[in-house]
């Protein structure tokens, strides 16, 4: 989500507040895990923490190009189980808890590749319908590099 096209009023729904989102911003930049693009950048900084109250929520542009998320892990079921067990928690624990506690349970029972892909499609259907097609389409890529590949039929 961190793209450099998204503001600051996009993650809030992620968070219990406009200031928790905000805090979090922060210290992916200080921890660097984003970066930020201008450099002026505790110019910029100092303004989505301190926004006008005249200024547009489009305006809130977070200043930055990049997430730090570049998996370059082996691929295994059990780093995908842990990445699709860590999205549902973050993602669907407090908005749907019966579906939280379903997919939890299904991922406890997966055993291969097959059934792990039928929990992420639909983890990633209620995605896209809760926070939309960039951002399932963003977790679609991270599950494909963390599955194992398809064995070959021979």
């Amino acid at each position: 989500m961190a793209d450099g096209r998204r503001s600051l009023t996009d993650f809030c729904p992620l968070f219990p507040s406009r200031d928790a989102a905000q805090q979090v911003l922060l210290t992916l930049v200080e921890r660097d895990y984003l970066q930020d693009l201008s450099a002026a950048s505790a110019v910029e900084m100092a303004a989505v923490s301190a926004p006008s109250p005249e200024m547009a929520p489009s305006a809130e542009l977070i200043p930055v190009n990049t997430a730090a998320d570049s998996f370059e892990g082996q691929r295994s079921l059990a780093s995908t189980r842990m990445f699709l067990f860590d999205m549902c928690e973050r993602m669907f624990v407090r908005r749907d808890p019966d579906f939280a506690h379903e997919v939890r349970a299904a991922l406890r029972e997966a055993r291969d590749r097959e059934s792990m892909l039928a929990i992420a499609a639909l983890l990633l259907v209620e995605v896209e319908h809760t926070a939309g097609a960039e951002r399932a389409e963003t977790l679609r890529e991270r599950i494909d590099r963390l599955l194992p590949l398809a064995e070959a039929a021979h």
